[in-house]
């Protein structure tokens, strides 16, 4: 029997996937959880051989509560569940520990094949996402790409190339308009770029802003 624990913040999500998963015989759903504390505590108080954790939820996210999870139960299989194209967050989730990641519109298709085989110790991505990473290792090398940017920078530059200012930035990270303004001169150096306009083409011609 193959323990699965699920987080994600909308109820009606996890319903469904909990539907999915009761119709295997090998599955069991033995919590839930909804945000990164109580994920943390349900892991702390409940045992299970995979957890789906869904990439953005409220305070913390996904990725956040993934490197925290990894960092206290490192051998437990994270699958990202996420509503984010693949070529978005799939690198970052893998980089950052997760044994795999899945897009919500593909995963009343694959999902039951992708708990089987992260909880067989195996990694899962699709056929989609393997040829996206391999075109990236053809890339000129000369070229940054958004995988060089930390979690915080690759949030900053999203909303940056969304048209916010600073200060909206700084309040829905809940950071000060001086930290949001480090994080954009990081972004300019990283990128090798100078101006606002030019961080948001760089967004829309990496496909951020789908």
């Amino acid at each position: 029997m193959i323990r699965v624990a699920l987080s994600d913040d909308h109820a009606v999500v996890r319903q469904g996937l909990r539907q999915i998963l009761s119709a295997q015989p090998d599955f069991t759903v033995v919590a839930e959880a909804s945000n990164h504390g109580e994920t943390l505590q349900m892991l702390r108080n409940t045992r299970c051989d995979v957890l789906v954790l869904d990439i953005a939820m409220p305070g913390r996210s996904g990725i956040d509560t993934l490197k925290q999870v990894k960092n206290e139960w490192p051998k437990l299989p994270v699958l990202m569940l996420s509503m984010y194209p693949e070529d978005q967050y799939a690198f970052r989730a893998l980089k950052a520990g997760a044994a795999g990641y899945l897009t919500k519109m593909a995963a009343v298709d694959q999902l039951v094949q992708a708990i089987r085989q992260v909880a067989s110790g195996r990694k899962y991505i699709t056929i989609e996402l393997a040829e996206a990473l391999a075109s990236g290792l053809e890339r000129n090398p000369d070229t940054p790409t958004p995988d060089v940017l930390s979690d915080r920078e690759f949030q900053t530059l999203k909303m940056i190339a969304q048209g916010q200012k600073l200060q909206e930035i700084g309040e829905a990270l809940s950071l000060s308009p001086k930290t949001v303004s480090v994080y954009r001169a990081r972004l300019c150096q990283k990128l090798n770029l100078t101006t606002t306009a030019e961080l948001t083409r760089y967004a829309v011609e990496h496909g951020l802003l789908d």
